[in-house]
């Protein structure tokens, strides 16, 4: 009997101190990840950094348990483990999966300043020929492939350590009944032991959550506590959209929430159509003033990467924007306006379709619900329901851009294979923002002499791998460290967009077209702002058009998000119109109305935020609601906050929001119905109607 608890000590010795070397290596990783995002590591206190490597340990301990789990079951075999070749095997592969996973973050919390997530799944989804080119040529993957392996190999050599140091020198002996109850109860308690492990807790309540790693008011401290293999399996466990938005409708009773979610966003003269339908379609009356018939056509530019952090005219001194700079001295520019999300993606639909950026449908456009009709730029401006282009350097299958937007109404698409003759064609993505915009110039001279039109361009250079025409027309940036290549590509993006000014604004057609300028969302940079890192929202938008600085001013101030867009833009057509957009015209808000903008980030990551005033909300499922205070200037930055009445009114708000626009979704409501031809069942939100709207406006006060 003796010998056989030898075996099995032995064996869970060795559990023990592999459970060690797995947790030194996490800790070695989380120590790379501190060093390869040094400046955000710079600003933390040393408390708080010591603290993130020590809660960091409850994390890497979950990992290293839901690894060791079956080797702990297999001690119930009468002998135990055995020679271990096989234990070795799956620790060689467990092991070998999660430092890959923690070496591919390195660079992935550089991009996104986030740990692993449902983002990982997304991109994999994607044409693999597309994403691996973007790898390859954006990121260091041999150094990094020589570091995998290397971590790796050290890896296996502490296992093989830790093998020989627990060695079973005896051969093994059948066991009879008694030591193999014996063993049971062992086995059971070593199993019981890891379960504990892999669940970070050994009380009856919930296991450890991504929310237990909060132990500082930096970001970063925080995010680096966490291990990128543990999230990636929360992203993994709960990859169902409806899984990820059921939280925020548990939050608020849906026909409570349309209430304040109409108070929100109706402004006054507005009329809701069909108030027992559509949850906010409405009739708009510009009430700005700005005469009607001097716009005309509507061109949509949205910049790719075009971050409000590095745009001199909103006070960066870096010099990355020239050309912007300049043209804002010539239109209407807003200096507090956000991305609704941190990817293209969601740029292009909040931009474009006017629909806000939702838990669990951060990539709508590929969803089954990407096909519902939706109040966009496309629908609205009817008056060019069939004289439109998109152009875009890419390829228009990408993100299932052509069949969104072709069902949204665009007729006609100029990806990467329809530019002609391009000066430069990247093997990744496409052609390089200058043949976009000189493309487009001949297209809207095409569509100028059919008569009205719409347009929207976008652009990409500003995108990894940042391949770029050679020779560039302009200076690289050589004094930022590792964003001076995303910085050199952002000044040629901010070149060619002055190029294209410079060629259209002799084209008759220019005096009576609207130019929107927008960021499809910014990028990291070495300061997070906020509990959502703002700086990644933080967009410029810009309005160039006959008399709009003269009638406007040169400089808004509101809160404004990409939902606001189209109704904004629309507006300036001079005549009523109906929509049903999440945002909303910021030319005629009231003087008092400081705006309101909610946001989301891309991924797994269900913390959402709203945006009023100066005032900031920030919610998830694991912390709660956190209150801060934003500042504008000289950059942005962020303050904690203690309002507890305040706090509860932009929660209500935010949950309201998100809940109706999740409602309205799922009931395939986003669209425009004629109020003259529908009479539908009650909207499932509200059986009140327009009474709605006053209950809503008694919760704003």
């Amino acid at each position: 009997m003796h010998q056989h608890f030898q075996h099995l000590r032995r064996d869970a010795g060795f559990l023990l101190l592999t459970t060690g070397a797995l947790m030194a290596m996490f800790t070695l990783l989380r120590g790379l990840l501190a060093w390869r995002n040094g400046p955000l590591a710079a600003t933390l206190p040393v408390g708080d950094l010591a603290a993130a490597f020590a809660i960091g340990l409850r994390f890497d301990l979950m990992v290293s348990c839901y690894i060791l789990l079956p080797l702990a079951l297999v001690l119930f075999h009468p002998r135990g483990l055995g020679s271990r070749r096989v234990a070795r095997l799956w620790l060689a592969i467990g092991g070998g999966v999660a430092v890959f996973l923690g070496v591919l973050e390195l660079d992935f919390y550089r991009e996104f300043h986030t740990r692993l997530n449902s983002l990982v799944f997304q991109y994999l989804k994607e044409d693999p020929a597309t994403v691996t080119r973007m790898i390859w040529a954006g990121f260091p993957v041999v150094p990094y492939l020589i570091l995998v392996g290397v971590l790796w190999w050290l890896l296996l050599r502490a296992v093989r350590a830790a093998d020989r140091a627990t060695a079973n020198p005896l051969a093994a002996i059948r066991p009879g009944p008694t030591q193999l109850a014996w063993r049971a109860v062992v086995s059971l308690a070593v199993v019981l032991t890891v379960v504990a492990g892999a669940r970070g807790s050994v009380s009856a309540g919930p296991p450890l959550r991504w929310g237990d790693a909060v132990h500082s008011e930096h970001s970063f401290a925080n995010h680096l506590a966490l291990n990128g293999t543990f999230t990636l399996i929360k992203a993994a466990s709960a990859a169902s959209h409806s899984q990820q938005s059921r939280w925020w409708k548990r939050r608020v009773d849906g026909g409570a929430a349309l209430s304040v979610t109409r108070a929100l966003v109706l402004q006054p003269g507005d009329r809701l159509e069909l108030p027992d339908r559509q949850p906010i379609q409405r009739h708009h009356q510009p009430r700005h003033g700005y005469p009607s018939g001097q716009v005309r056509n509507i061109v949509l530019i949205i910049m790719e990467s075009f971050a409000g952090a590095y745009v001199g005219a909103l006070g960066d001194e870096h010099g990355i924007t020239p050309a912007f700079d300049q043209l804002a001295d010539e239109g209407l520019l807003f200096t507090r306006f956000f991305a609704n999300g941190t990817h293209t993606h969601q740029g292009m639909f909040a931009s474009v379709a006017c629909f806000p950026n939702l838990p669990g449908h951060e990539y709508l456009m590929q969803q089954p619900e990407g096909l519902h009709r939706f109040s966009g730029l496309p629908t609205l401006f009817k008056a060019a329901a069939d004289n439109n282009v998109y152009v875009y350097n890419g390829d228009f299958r990408w993100d299932n851009q052509a069949g969104f937007f072709r069902n949204q109404g665009m007729d006609r698409f100029i990806g990467r294979d329809q530019i002609e003759q391009p000066k430069h064609l990247d093997a990744v993505w496409g052609v390089s923002d200058e043949d976009v915009f000189r493309q487009s110039v001949a297209e809207l001279d095409a569509l100028a002499n059919k008569g009205q039109f719409s347009a929207i361009i976008q652009t990409l250079s500003n995108h990894t791998p940042f391949s770029l025409p050679d020779p560039l027309p302009v200076a690289r940036v050589t004094d930022a460290g590792p964003n001076s290549e995303h910085l050199t590509a952002m000044r040629y993006s901010d070149w060619a967009l002055g190029e294209f000014f410079r060629a259209v604004r002799n084209r008759p057609w220019y005096r009576d077209t609207l130019f929107v300028v927008v960021g499809d969302h910014g990028f990291a940079t070495d300061r997070l702002v906020s509990a959502v890192d703002l700086n990644r929202f933080h967009v410029p938008l810009l309005l160039i058009g006959p008399g709009i600085r003269e009638h406007f001013g040169a400089r808004n101030n509101v809160v404004g998000s990409q939902v606001d867009i189209v109704p904004t833009a629309m507006s300036l057509l001079g005549e009523p119109f109906s929509h049903q957009c999440w945002g909303r015209n910021l030319l005629s808000l009231d003087k008092d109305d400081a705006g309101f903008a909610v946001v989301k980030p891309s991924g797994s990551d269900q913390t959402a935020a709203i945006i009023q005033g100066a005032d900031i909300v920030t919610l998830s499922p694991d912390r709660g609601a956190e209150k801060g205070l934003l500042s504008f200037s000289p950059h942005l930055a962020w303050h904690k906050d203690e309002n507890p009445a305040l706090t509860s009114t932009l929660e209500t708000r935010l949950t309201s929001y998100i809940r109706a626009a999740l409602d309205a979704l799922a009931e395939d409501r986003t669209g425009l119905a004629d109020p003259t031809t529908v009479s539908g069942a009650p909207h499932s939100g509200s059986s009140e109607g327009s009474s709605s709207l006053t209950r809503g406006l008694s919760s704003l006060k």
